[in-house]
């Protein structure tokens, strides 16, 4: 039954595994981020962390944090694939 769900190809069973994936992907980030240590796994600490960040991004400041965020993350993707990081 797994093995068949994997390979429907209806619209909305694929559509639901890219959204499952992406879902999967954006909680790697927090935990790459090291955010689920630093908190303790606090979901309540997470959620007004990432609610501080969406008032920022709504802020006249939303560009220039867009950019440092940017490339800060950038930077850190970089220096991750490099050869003996962390």
């Amino acid at each position: 039954m797994a093995k068949w769900a994997r390979h429907d190809t209806r619209e909305w069973q694929v559509k639901r595994r890219e959204r499952t994936r992406h879902l999967i992907e954006l909680g790697g980030l927090v935990v790459k981020a090291g955010l689920v240590d630093l908190t303790d796994d606090d979901r309540a600490v997470l959620f007004g962390a990432f609610l501080a960040v969406a008032i920022m991004l709504r802020g006249d400041q939303r560009d220039e944090a867009l950019i440092r965020w940017r490339r800060r993350g950038k930077r850190a993707f970089d220096e991750e694939s490099l050869p003996n990081a962390r």
